[in-house]
Parts: structure tokens; sequence; C-alpha cells
């Protein structure tokens, strides 16, 4: 199936079984940046024993503010087996961890669904996390229903001229919104356990962009219309100014106090009840994971 990739929207039909690599930089090998327990998610994926998260190298978009740039962009990472990411999925369950976290695994669907096989045979037991930035082909989604439990995806952009611009990202919010429609048909809405961890269910993310609010305005709006509140809604309020963009003269600083209450005042508008909005802080960047192939 790499002979002729069509797995992401780029359609680029490269053949990577030869070692060539289309736009995402992937090649037929599985290639990990970090592994790690991640406590820094929504409180529903993380809270308590953290999320156990692969950081995938490589990515299908070309984000000019991309936090993780070093594994995305560079390809920074090391190249694995489909076996051993089995092997990693049980040693993450086997810390105690509420999930497996991939972390921008859309390169790799077809190792990662047979590591999953692997690792469901070898006792694999806990919530499986798509964390995609929807740059998705449906039919790729289509693979991994029954498998994939908890869909994470961003919805960056509903206009193309931004999506274009910031992410080299042709029709981005129709191919995502039609990917995201495809994850809430597969799995329905949110699943709570008794520690209040989701077991199934899609968490939308969203980024607020300085001086983009109309932007954050327009994607909420879909998201509430489309999927109500058998979605949560994660509108994230950490975007600090790194890689390329600290030469936009739009994006090189962090939103505004203004801004933010701009979005929390529509999100009461709109009648939201099910999410998260992600406190304003000042020290973003210490977030940002040390990529230093941890635990691969």
């Amino acid at each position: 199936m790499l002979n002729n990739c069509k797995l992401c929207a780029r359609n680029c039909k490269i053949d990577r079984t030869q070692g060539k690599a289309g736009f995402c930089q992937a090649t037929d090998k599985v290639k990990v940046a970090l592994v790690s327990t991640h406590n820094y998610e929504e409180p529903c994926i993380s809270k308590g024993n953290g999320s156990g998260t692969i950081f995938f190298s490589n990515c299908n978009l070309r984000c000019i503010y991309c936090q993780n740039f070093v594994i995305s962009q560079e390809s920074f990472g090391k190249e694995i087996t489909t076996k051993r990411l089995a092997d990693i999925f049980i040693e993450q369950q086997e810390k105690g961890v509420n999930n497996i976290n991939l972390v921008t695994p859309t390169m790799y669907i077809y190792q990662i669904i047979e590591a999953i096989k692997i690792a469901k045979k070898n006792g694999l037991s806990i919530p499986i996390v798509y964390n995609t930035n929807s740059y998705e082909n449906v039919e790729t989604i289509k693979m991994l229903e029954g498998l994939v439990d908890v869909y994470l995806p961003d919805l960056k952009y509903c206009s193309n001229l931004l999506s274009e611009k910031y992410s080299n990202a042709p029709n981005y919010f129709e191919v995502a919104t039609k990917a995201i429609l495809e994850m809430y048909k597969q799995v329905g809405s949110i699943q709570l356990n008794e520690n209040g961890i989701i077991t199934k269910g899609v968490i939308i993310r969203h980024l607020i962009l300085p001086n983009h609010i109309q932007n954050t305005k327009n994607i909420l709006k879909w998201i509430y219309e489309n999927m109500k509140d058998d979605v949560y809604i994660s509108i994230m309020a950490q975007y600090f100014p790194t890689y390329k963009a600290k030469e936009d003269q739009l994006l090189n600083r962090k939103i505004t106090k203004k801004e933010y209450k701009i979005v929390q005042d529509y999100i009461y508008e709109l009648g939201v009840e099910n999410g998260y909005m992600q406190d304003l802080g000042n020290h973003e960047e210490e977030y940002v994971p040390k990529f230093d192939l941890s635990n691969v």
C-alpha cells in the first residue's frame, strides 16, 4: 500500500518502499522522536496517570509556527520496526498510563494498524488516541474504525488563504471537516470512565492565532453547529512565535488578553457546554517537549 502513497490529502503517489519520500518526508520506515508520559494534555486525557505519548517524526503540513518543528519539519527521530512500535505500546501500558497517544501519526497509519493488532494480541487494552492535524483522507480514517477509541483532531483554519499561507495546505477546511465528521461517525459522543478519563469520543482542538480571531469564531461556530455538545472543544491559548512565525508581521507575538476575552465571550454566546479553554500563560515555550529519543 506504500507503493503508491495516497494516505493523506496530499495524494503524492510516491513509492515509499523504495526509500523515497513525498511531501511529508516519511519513507516506509516508522520514525519516532520521543516516547513519554504526558501530563499536560486535556484533563480527561492525561489527569492522574498521564497519557502515553508517541511523538512521530515528519508531517504532511508545513506550519510556519510549529512548536515541534525539530521533528515535524527537520525530521529528527529514530527509525524503528513495526514490532518495536507494538512493544512500545505495551511498555507504555505497563507504566499505568491512561491511553496510547499517537501524535502526528498520519504518515504511518499502515504500520500503526499492524502494531495495534500485534499489541492487542499481547495484552494491549487501554484506549488508543489518534492525535492529528486533520489533513486526512476520509478513506484513510475509515481504515481505523474499531482500532481508534478517541480522536483528537486539530481544526486550524476556515480560510484557504490562511491554510495555504501558514501551513501550505490547500483546501484544508474542506479536507479537515470531512475527516472530522468521519471520526465523529465512528466513535460517537464522549464517554468517560468512573475517574473522568475519556474512553471514547472526539475532542477537537483549535489554537488561537494572534490577529486572526474571526478565524477562531468561524471554526467554533462550525463545530458547534455540526456536533453540538457531543464532542469536546479544546481551545488552546498557548501560541507563541517560534520557527518562521517570528518573521511574520501578524504572527510574531502571543495573543492578547483582549483577543482571549473575545473568544471566551463568543464561547458563551454560542452556548458551548463541553470542553476546555486553556488559560492565558506567560511561559508557553517551557511546555514544548524535549525531543531526545527517550524510550524509543
